[in-house]
């Protein structure tokens, strides 16, 4: 399973999904999935936008947990 750290990102740096929307050009309800975690897929062009904007790796987005008990793999 996957982990997406969007909403952390967004908190640390006091962004709201209407600023990331606007400044990314992302569709809003696509942050507001993927900051929700409840994104089934996602474009690898989304990944890579919200990466870039950011500034940020694919890893520090994203983090494989185990579905069993939510440890780190």
């Amino acid at each position: 399973m996957l982990k997406c750290h969007l909403s952390k990102i967004m908190g640390e740096r006091k962004l709201k999904i209407s600023d990331v929307s606007r400044d990314t050009g992302i569709n809003r309800g696509t942050i507001t999935r993927l900051y929700n975690e409840t994104a089934t897929r996602v474009e690898l062009e989304v990944i890579d936008t919200l990466c870039g904007y950011f500034d940020i790796s694919v890893a520090e987005l994203f983090e494989r947990v185990s579905q069993n008990n939510n440890q780190k793999k």
